[in-house]
């Protein structure tokens, strides 16, 4: 198994945790997002009931797009994610910001722009100071992207190459604060690696030929999609990336083993073969590359060889949609688990789901368990069926609960969970309109994707008793 020696630092074992969107939290100090230094307060609290894995979506910096998978940078983090109050040094009043803390969607682009605009001004008081620290300098060096990333946003945002170089030096600093008190506290972090950087990324632009932009990848119809997708990112250009000994994917992978313990392979088939739209063509219009199905599963195995070689962090394969049914025993063979959407597993008994799995109710492209139970009541008629339960149209929290256990108690090496989805169990908790819960619908242009917030603070669930009480009691073995 090709995965043995990541796994000694996880345990082939039962793992418990959630998942959330880091700009959906908020705190008494937050400055209008949630930010890096937010999510140390759930490191006791996970601790406290015994979940021992928290699930980032991507952090790195999107620009003014609020989808964390439209990258302007593979390895730069995003500085709207910034605690504010925690930086060193004299700092402007952060009063301008508390408004953005009390709205119930995420005001992405006003946030971003004033952050930018009050961290230029901290960055003119400080960094003549912080240039020469020991530190500074060593992270220079340690960061050879750097340079492209600071000289391409100094010409995207008119502001010096050194202000660009400075936030992620702050944005590093406190990202592996979290990771280093995360490993105290035996949490670990699960960063994402997005399958694709967006057009008007600094990776295209500084490495043009280890991309096809003729192209757009995308994903071909399928039942939720009647019409395919287009996400709009270029291909990579495999050819070309080999020449260069995948540089280009070592240094990706090694900015990401700085920071997590884990990560999750966005669209892991992609690796294998990927829908390719051509330009100016609709998304039903694409077509796989590479074309001939029998290179799928020796390109797949080797790109997935490279991805475990060059870091030792444990890969977690995102392996929904239309997947080739030779993709499922690599995985098992390499050690990867995919993902087990328990709604989608019909009658299969709990105890036999394959162990290199992670169990989950939903994910952040899906509709939340109640929203779902809405919107698809033939298919929730059938786990009701499947149950034993009496017919409801709408989702009680006892229900929900029984659910959330099944999705606890199945033999995959992990449970992991959408944070709302335990908010769920309590009304108080959540929205009482199921839609607003829902953090992204793939395909769409709509101004609510990827701006969902957590009604309460993390200062209010985590203190909420009945809420830890809940979530303890879900991983406790059944009978």
């Amino acid at each position: 198994m090709k995965t043995s020696a990541h796994w000694q630092q996880v345990g082939q074992k039962a793992h418990h945790g959630l998942c959330l969107p880091l700009s959906a939290l908020r705190t008494k100090s937050s400055s209008g997002i949630g930010e890096f230094l937010d999510l140390l307060p759930l490191l006791p609290w996970c601790r406290s009931f015994g979940f021992d894995t928290i699930q980032l979506l991507p952090l790195n910096d999107s620009g003014m797009d609020p989808s964390p998978y439209n990258l302007l940078s593979s390895c730069a983090l995003n500085p709207i994610y910034l605690s504010l109050t925690a930086l060193q040094g004299p700092k402007e009043s952060l009063f301008a910001f508390s408004r953005f803390n009390e709205e119930i969607r995420l005001a992405w682009q006003e946030i971003k722009a004033m952050k930018l605009a009050w961290l230029d001004n901290y960055f003119q008081q400080t960094f003549s100071t912080l240039s020469s620290t020991p530190a500074y300098l060593a992270f220079l060096e340690k960061h050879p992207w750097l340079s492209s990333y600071a000289h391409c946003m100094s010409l995207k945002e008119h502001r010096s190459a050194d202000f660009y170089r400075c936030l992620q030096y702050h944005c590093f600093a406190q990202m592996k604060q979290v990771r280093d008190k995360a490993s105290s506290y035996g949490i670990f972090l699960m960063g994402d690696l997005p399958i694709l950087p967006g057009r008007e990324s600094v990776d295209l632009w500084s490495n043009p030929s280890l991309f096809h932009q003729a192209f757009s990848a995308g994903a071909p119809p399928d039942k939720y999609n009647a019409q395919g997708q287009n996400w709009g990112f270029p291909l990579y250009n495999w050819d070309a990336m080999r020449k260069n000994h995948f540089s280009w994917w070592k240094e990706r992978l090694a900015n990401l083993s700085e920071l997590y313990h884990m990560y999750r392979i966005d669209h892991a088939v992609g690796f294998f073969r990927i829908w390719a739209i051509p330009e100016g063509k609709l998304p039903l219009e694409g077509h796989f590359i590479p074309e001939n199905p029998s290179l799928w599963e020796p390109l797949g195995k080797e790109l997935l060889s490279l991805l475990i070689e060059a870091s030792p962090l444990l890969p977690i394969a995102e392996d929904l949609g239309t997947i080739p049914p030779e993709v499922y025993p690599i995985l098992k063979d390499f050690g990867l688990c995919g993902i087990k959407v328990l709604r989608w597993q019909g009658s299969v008994p709990y105890q036999d789901y394959e162990p290199f799995s992670m169990t989950t109710v939903s994910t952040p492209d899906m509709e939340p368990l109640a929203l779902w139970w809405q919107k698809y009541p033939e298919e929730a008629a059938a786990l009701q069926y499947q149950k034993h339960w009496a017919i409801e149209p709408t989702l009680s929290p006892e229900r929900h609960f029984e659910i959330l256990k099944d999705a606890h108690s199945t033999s995959s090496f992990f449970h992991i969970n959408l944070l709302q989805e335990y908010f769920a169990l309590f009304p108080e908790l959540v929205s009482s309109d199921p839609e607003e819960e829902r953090i992204n619908v793939p395909g769409t242009l709509s101004e609510k994707n990827w701006t969902y917030r957590f009604r309460p603070s993390v200062e209010e669930f985590v203190n909420h008793a009945a809420l830890a009480a809940a979530m303890r009691k879900l991983i406790q073995p059944l009978g």
